[in-house]
């Protein structure tokens, strides 16, 4: 334990200023999360990172991240998104799935690597951050991977935020057409707020509604990856079965990684759906749960090699910007198509 110290003391406090500078005006659009991934960076570029902190660093990348996605479950009433009706779950499986292939189609025709571009995907189709948070080890990607994704997220979502604000006015929507169309398109639940904030209380309910029904949908996708990445494993071990095989020639066979924090993160969620845990308490996990992602955030950055994100976050940016244009178009068409159905 005295081993983990320095890099989670280094973590944590990287965590609480960026959620002090998130209480800032503007600031909130950017979030925790991604703040504390830009703070870890620039202390990298900045200070040199002390050998023993590499420790707790892993540690705050694997082990808190995990925890902090259970946590993250008490945010979720399964009710809410029981209750919100099958026109808004079915647009929130049709945008993953358009985001997720979009967004990767492009960007390994970009040249961009298969984990970073599906990082990318599912940050774009689900919930940002968290969910290349979520994600990332079922698919073994890189730290390298998994903050330049995190990082591009940021800056694309910041961006779109902006300009649904601009648009707002001009796109004729009611607040909770409005608040609908940001909820299934945007990236981070806080790029969704603040979007839906001009449209008031109304457009910001319907946005929540609509972005959580997402959130909802991290788990299957995550257990959908874990077989594309097995089967990504199998290919490659067939490929070199010579060498990587079993005894006798054949290829060596590839498990589904158990994602036992998504089953901890619907359990959380059906514990709140329940409403076993008292609202109050429900609050705290889930502030504790974005301290925990904030700190594995910060251990990221600490990290990262900004010559990989000069190499792969170019790309990996242009393929998310498209992808987001093609995935807000498919939002817009989705809420006349509402209208029309009542």
């Amino acid at each position: 334990m005295t081993e983990l110290l320095p890099g989670i003391g280094m973590t944590l406090i990287i965590a609480l200023v960026a959620k002090a500078l998130a209480q800032l005006p503007g600031a909130g659009m950017i979030g925790q999360l991604v703040l504390a991934l830009l703070l870890g960076i620039v202390w990298r570029a900045a200070l040199p990172v002390p050998a023993p902190a590499s420790a707790g660093l892993a540690f705050a990348n694997k082990k808190l991240l995990r925890w902090g996605i259970i946590l993250l479950g008490m945010r979720l009433s399964l009710a809410d998104v029981v209750q919100a009706g099958p026109a808004v779950f079915a647009a929130a499986a049709v945008n993953i799935v358009f985001a997720i292939a979009v967004v990767y189609a492009i960007a390994r025709r970009m040249k961009v690597g298969p984990e970073l571009a599906m990082l990318a995907a599912c940050g774009t189709g689900i919930c940002g951050a968290a969910a290349i948070a979520g994600v990332s080890p079922q698919i073994k990607a890189s730290d390298d991977d998994t903050a330049v994704g995190v990082t591009v997220i940021a800056l694309l979502g910041t961006l779109f935020t902006v300009a649904y604000t601009l648009a707002y006015p001009l796109l004729g929507f009611t607040p909770a057409e409005y608040g609908l169309f940001s909820g299934a398109t945007l990236h981070e639940i806080a790029h969704v707020v603040a979007a839906a904030a001009p449209g008031g209380s109304a457009s910001v309910d319907a946005a929540l509604v609509s972005k959580l029904t997402r959130v909802a949908l991290l788990a299957p996708v995550a257990l959908a990856l874990g077989v594309w990445a097995a089967r990504r494993e199998r290919r490659s071990s067939a490929g070199g079965a010579g060498a990587a095989g079993q005894p006798d020639g054949r290829p060596r066979r590839a498990g589904v990684p158990v994602p036992w924090f998504i089953g901890g993160f619907l359990l959380a969620a059906g514990l709140n759906t329940l409403g076993i845990v008292p609202a109050g308490a429900a609050e705290t996990a889930v502030q504790g749960a974005y301290l925990l992602i904030a700190m594995a955030m910060a251990g990221l950055g600490l990290n990262v090699n900004l010559a990989v994100f000069r190499r792969h976050g170019v790309r990996a940016a242009g393929a998310v910007l498209l992808g987001s244009v093609l995935l807000s178009a498919l939002g817009i068409a989705e809420v006349y198509i509402l209208r029309m159905v009542g």
